[in-house]
């Protein structure tokens, strides 16, 4: 590992903790990857706040998946001097929308909680995740490694999180003063976060490359990790900019 690049900060999803990105990450070795752990935090801002003081260098590259790409975002929000890259895979920028959409997103996250409380982490584990992977890998060892992570967590995490989703910010703003090296990253097949979803959000940023993980679902850091670990090699081969915006955007 080169001490001269600044660390590679993997910020995991909802549920999700280091084994959601450890296969991509041993196919960088020689990035210094990490990837936080969101204990009891129940809000986007207070995990970007999280990923920016447990950070001790001044300058690092960053990437979020799902839950962890709105972090990402928030901390893109809060510090932009600080990132010299952004990949943004598999995930939104939007806050929660107004009406029936709303109620739908709480009420499905309700009732997944529900489950989890009164069946086990496990248990929901296999109605939730069975949407979040290509068809293909349902039954596989790796599901079986999603229903073991989320097995991990506790139901009170889970409220916390879903808490945090919830009542996520709106980056949409943000996202045309992003000047640094961009991935936008999404599996062909994910249904959670569409591709259409990252093509609009890939448009809207100066900066970024949009990149397509044929044959993956939602959690494309496990289900690809070569063609995920290749996209983000391009990425962090392109140069940062000579000069970072030092000026944070309003919270």
């Amino acid at each position: 590992m080169s001490t001269e690049r600044p660390p590679l900060l993997m910020l995991p999803g909802l549920l999700c903790d280091q084994v959601a990105w450890a296969a991509t990450a041993a196919l960088l070795p020689q990035y210094d990857c990490r990837v936080p752990a969101w204990g009891a935090l129940d809000t986007i801002e207070a995990m970007a706040d999280h990923v920016l003081t447990t950070t001790p260098e001044p300058r690092f590259a960053l990437a979020g998946h799902s839950m962890g790409g709105r972090v990402a975002l928030e901390v893109v929000r809060r510090a932009p001097h600080r990132v010299t890259h952004l990949a943004l895979l598999d995930t939104g920028y939007q806050a929660l929308p107004d009406g029936e959409a709303a109620d739908k997103e709480r009420s499905g996250r309700a009732a997944l909680l529900a489950r989890a409380r009164e069946a086990g982490m496990r248990a929901m584990g296999q109605v939730w995740a069975t949407g979040m992977v290509h068809p293909d890998q349902i039954g596989t060892p790796l599901f079986d490694a999603i229903l073991d992570m989320i097995e991990r967590s506790h139901p009170d995490q889970f409220a916390a999180q879903i808490h945090a989703l919830l009542g996520r910010p709106d980056a949409t703003s943000l996202l045309s003063d992003v000047r640094c090296p961009t991935l936008v990253l999404c599996g062909r097949q994910d249904t959670w976060s569409p591709l259409a979803r990252h093509e609009i959000m890939a448009a809207l940023m100066p900066d970024a490359v949009l990149s397509v993980i044929e044959h993956s679902g939602h959690m494309s850091p496990m289900e690809r990790a070569q063609d995920v670990a290749d996209a983000m090699r391009a990425w962090l081969a392109r140069p940062a900019p000579s000069s970072a915006p030092t000026q944070a955007r309003p919270v």
